[in-house]
């Protein structure tokens, strides 16, 4: 199979990560008998340094001519810590995700048996979770117009805006995963005081009745917030808005023992992008101490939801399981033995996918 992959490394430990998903998807692609290409395009804080533009035209034409994208990560200090600066790397993530029309974030959230003990939470808690977010990810206060502050600059306005058409494409993909899993679907909102979320949970109920065998719970933002820590074994499949499933995916990341172990995929209507979960990290950018993982896993989800290759995508999960289990990791996840570096943990998954 002729794959063609476009890489947007970004800003941080980004290009560090991508460098190691690339050394196994060629190890998957020789495994397999794939014929591999793979095009780079900038995006973020380094595209701004490069070009004035943190999603320039050359890269957005690299995305649509691909198969699939592997996105690093984006974010830099000097953007961070100035809250006027007119030009920022988020703009081109948010443009990337409006000009690809990527509006379903699927964020999967599970534990490794060998590391399930690094969790914050109590072990009874969190072995066994598996649950997905489906986050609506190109609407919402992110995008809604107007926006601003007012002439005095005392007054911060932002709108948001839910269609109808938005919101059934995205639960649309809820429903079909939950009829794959355990059948059970939870839709986040705010309905006791938010217009838009009230249309949200009319528009689920209609839809609902698409899909019969497919229990489906309503629950307010701050409650599944709560539950997430409580009880994080009661959720299957959660969909929601653009600016809740920002905050509770982020809160779903750690229950697996550390954010640099969370894939994720942002599908849509022109191409498919896997990203890891994680920052720019910019502290370790250049220290090759960041781990890998997370962007490894979401090249894993490339080759299922990108290609519908599954034994490659699991022999990918196979592999990182192995790492986990003998101590090939990073300084973050290493407890007493030794840590490992972000290209020597690339190699050693290459090198044994490779072998096995």
């Amino acid at each position: 199979m002729q794959l063609k992959i476009a890489l947007l490394p970004g800003d941080g430990i980004g290009p560090e990560v991508i460098d190691q998903a690339v050394k196994v998807v060629k190890a998957i692609g020789k495994k397999f008998g794939h014929s591999l290409s793979f095009e780079t395009g900038l995006v973020g804080a380094c595209a701004i340094d490069a070009t004035g533009d943190p999603y320039p035209d050359t890269s957005h034409d690299i995305c649509v001519g691909a198969d699939a994208v592997l996105f690093g990560a984006i974010g830099d200090p000097k953007y961070d810590n100035d809250p006027k600066a007119k030009v920022r790397p988020e703009q081109g993530l948010l443009r990337m995700r409006q000009k690809l029309g990527l509006f379903a974030n699927v964020r999967p959230t599970f534990t490794f048996p060998s590391l399930v003990h690094k969790s914050p939470l109590k072990l009874d808690r969190v072995d066994g979770v598996d649950f997905v977010f489906f986050r609506e990810l190109t609407g919402g206060i992110y995008f809604g117009e107007p926006r601003g502050r007012n002439e005095q600059g005392t007054k911060a306005f932002d709108t948001n805006v839910y269609s109808k058409e938005e919101i059934v494409r995205l639960a649309r993909m809820g429903f079909e995963a939950a009829r794959g899993r355990r059948k059970l679907l939870t839709c986040v909102d705010k309905a006791n005081v938010m217009a838009t979320s009230r249309l949200w949970r009319e528009t689920v109920q209609e839809l609902a009745l698409e899909y019969p065998d497919v229990k489906v719970e309503y629950e307010f933002v701050d409650a599944v917030a709560m539950r997430l820590i409580q009880w994080p074994k009661a959720y299957d499949v959660l969909i929601t808005e653009n600016l809740f499933g920002d905050i509770l995916t982020d809160e779903a990341s750690v229950i697996s023992g550390s954010m640099g172990l969370m894939p994720s995929a942002s599908l849509g209507s022109k191409v498919k992008l896997f990203e890891p979960i994680h920052g720019s990290y910019p502290q370790a950018a250049g220290k090759n101490i960041a781990n890998p993982l997370a962007t490894i896993l979401s090249a894993a989800m490339m080759f299922d939801y990108a290609f519908g290759l599954k034994a490659e995508s699991n022999a990918i999960s196979d592999v990182v399981n192995q790492s986990l289990a003998e101590g090939m990791v990073t300084e973050d996840i290493a407890e007493g033995g030794k840590a490992y570096t972000t290209s020597e943990v690339g190699d050693w998954l290459a090198e044994r996918l490779a072998t096995n």
